[in-house]
């Protein structure tokens, strides 16, 4: 079970945030006894309630300049104002600790608490829908989540309290109503952001207070030794001091209120009061996130790319240099691509071309225009590495049933693949540089290799890859390995400038000698990779060099005539769908700089005068959400602890 502590201060101005931080530094260690998984605070000033949430042990956090930042604030001015703060440090039972809004402290609408124990029936208490997440519009915005890892009780618990104290304005009575609908175990420490003051309750028992009323000092805890242990080293409680521990008994409560200090124990079975205090007679205190939030980024005023974004600056006007150095893309048309197929296009039932099959839309829909349109004999091949999706492959098979096409299936040691991607992923984590994340990728670039030795074997002088379109470049991803040249004008990792090749060699060496991890068994397989991608030779015909890319036509023909089936794994937005690792990889861009290769779709389809700003700022903001199946899915495949890897790389530093 989770440990839950907390301290109150009548009067911060007679002690010091150092005083504070050394006994929170104790009541932090003695509650991790309980559960290290998750760890968090927050803290009424009587300005604003800031709360911290962080997916590490209470250790980390509490040696973290943030953390101690937060507790410095409300001590720079010599007020003699109270001060109440809650902590957590959590022992996961359910609703994964990847998900920020399952950690706690909880905040929902008036109210942020913390919860130890287990309600058993919280997924029946009856919390209507639109308060099935924090009122965003009073607590800072933060992403929603899908429910389907999202099975927190202590966030439900808090909902349903909430939900009680929007009609009563009495936390206590609220909690009162609470607790005679729950099932389980529950001991809480609740704020509001009308008061300065904490109510605590248990129906367990597992909750003890110190009270010096002389000194107007406060604080709880889920243990009662983890009150003689601050109680023996507190700076703030008086040295030797008489203070009475208590209990609070089985099914009761104790509300501490400031101005002065006060604490009513009470029973939680007690007749509830109905009376309602008027909204006009509160004062509402903000809830402040201390994290940076994604939605306070700059962004450019023309696209949707935001500050963080590597390279980027903004002119006068707001627009970024992305777009001011923008040319829209010049497909070779139609009649030019006829002309070439001309040249290859065999009439004797002989293929002839290679195409590349994903099963994703771009593939699908490409080698259907290739077989149907342009009177084409295509081969189709897929190089099924190891993170091909089973939707993919049900797209392939329905595809080339449908039109009567040949598949040819490469597929390595897949073992050993995955493999390489796991060790590769240890490695980034310990040092965690975002020009590495293309890294796990490496091992589908002999994707390439095949699309050249296959045409050898089957006699085919002409490979196709359903790609071409600059909407898909992405610039950032060569920033992150600090090369400063423009790439945006080729989709072809081969004709990107010597010099370019050149910088991302030496970054990529300079990655390996700062982090050896990276020299694993998969070492050679990742050279082998850049070398078939950049340095190999590419005359392949791309076809979105000549087509203009339609999104709604390629989704016409998807749904009316090849019955194309989307993963649902990947929400609305099936682009690149087929890619097992891309929910991961945007799911590390998106946490720790603040954007993802969806932001650089959607921007490229702004340039290109294919969408408006705002719609895509509506498209992203679903785009980015985290694809929980997707990665469920790829750490099945992979062979990593899911919860264990998002909390890690939730941890890294922001870019923003």
């Amino acid at each position: 079970m989770c440990g839950i502590f907390g301290i109150v201060l009548a009067d911060r101005s007679v002690h010091t945030s150092n005083d504070l931080i050394s006994d929170l530094n104790i009541l932090y260690r003695s509650a991790m006894l309980r559960g290290q998984d998750a760890t968090g605070l927050a803290v009424n000033d009587g300005q604003t309630i800031s709360v911290l949430r962080r997916e590490c042990k209470p250790t980390q956090m509490i040696e973290e300049t943030q953390f101690k930042n937060l507790l410095h604030a409300p001590f720079q001015n010599s007020k003699k104002t109270p001060l109440a703060v809650i902590g957590h440090s959590r022992l996961v039972t359910n609703g994964s600790l990847a998900i920020v809004e399952n950690n706690q402290p909880v905040c929902a609408g008036h109210i942020v608490g913390i919860h130890n124990g287990i309600v058993t029936n919280a997924n029946i208490l009856p919390i209507p829908s639109n308060n099935l997440k924090p009122e965003t519009s009073e607590i800072g915005a933060e992403p929603s989540v899908e429910s389907v890892l999202s099975n927190s009780d202590s966030q439900k618990l808090i909902q349903y309290i909430d939900q009680n104290f929007s009609e009563t304005k009495c936390l206590t009575s609220s909690v009162q109503m609470a607790f005679k609908d729950i099932e389980g175990a529950a001991s809480v420490a609740l704020m509001t952001d009308r008061a300065v003051g904490v109510c605590l309750a248990t129906n367990t028992g597992s909750l003890y207070y110190v009270f010096d009323s002389d000194r107007g000092v406060f604080a709880f805890a889920s243990e009662s030794i983890f009150l003689d242990e601050l109680l023996v080293n507190s700076r703030i409680f008086a040295k030797n001091a008489k203070i009475k521990k208590k209990h609070i008994e089985i099914n009761s409560y104790v509300s501490v209120e400031t101005g002065p200090l006060t604490v009513v124990e009470g029973e939680l079975s007690a007749p509830i009061s109905k009376m309602r205090v008027s909204d006009d007679k509160l004062t509402k205190i903000p809830f402040v996130f201390v994290q940076k939030s994604v939605d306070e980024l700059k962004r450019c005023t023309k696209c949707v790319l935001p500050e963080s974004y590597p390279g980027i600056t903004f002119d006068d006007a707001g627009i970024c240099s992305l777009c001011n150095k923008h040319v829209n893309q010049k497909e070779h048309g139609e009649q030019a691509l006829e002309q070439l197929l001309d040249k290859y296009r065999r009439h004797n039932g002989d293929y002839d071309c290679l195409v590349g099959l994903s099963g994703g839309r771009d593939s699908s829909y490409g080698i259907h225009l290739l077989k149907t349109k342009y009177g084409m004999n295509p081969l189709a091949y897929t190089y099924d590495w190891g993170l091909s999706t089973d939707q993919s492959r049900r797209n392939q098979a329905k595809l080339c049933g449908m039109l009567g096409i040949e598949h040819i299936i490469r597929a390595p040691d897949i073992a050993k693949k995955r493999r390489h991607i796991r060790k590769n992923i240890d490695a980034w984590l310990r040092n965690p540089e975002m020009g590495m994340v293309p890294l796990f990728m490496a091992g589908d670039k002999d994707f390439y290799h095949y699309g050249r030795e296959l045409r050898k074997r089957y006699n085919i002088d002409l490979t196709i890859f359903c790609s071409g379109s600059l909407l898909e470049q992405r610039q950032f991803f060569a920033e992150f390995c600090g090369v400063k040249d423009d790439v945006t004008n080729t989709a072809r990792a081969y004709d990107y400038r010597f010099s370019v090749k050149a910088q991302m060699a030496i970054y990529y060496i300079t990655q390996y000698l700062k982090n050896p991890a990276y020299i694993n068994e998969s070492f050679i397989d990742s050279i082998r990779s850049f070398l078939v991608s950049f340095m190999a030779k590419d005359d392949f015909l791309y076809l979105y060099e000549y087509l203009p890319w339609n999104e709604n036509e390629i989704e016409s023909v998807l749904k009316n005539e090849l019955a194309w089936e989307a993963d649902a794994k990947y929400g609305e937005n099936q682009w690149r769908m087929g890619d097992g690792q891309t929910a991961f990889t945007n799911y590390i861009f998106y946490t720790v700089a603040g954007f993802s290769e969806f932001d650089n779709f959607r921007s490229n389809q702004i340039r290109e005068g294919i969408i408006p700003r705002d719609e895509a700022m509506r498209l992203i903001a679903e785009d980015n959400k985290p694809k929980w199946g997707a990665l469920q899915y790829f750490a099945y495949v992979v062979g990593i602890n899911l919860d264990e890897v998002l909390a890690r790389i939730n941890n890294i530093p922001k870019l923003y």
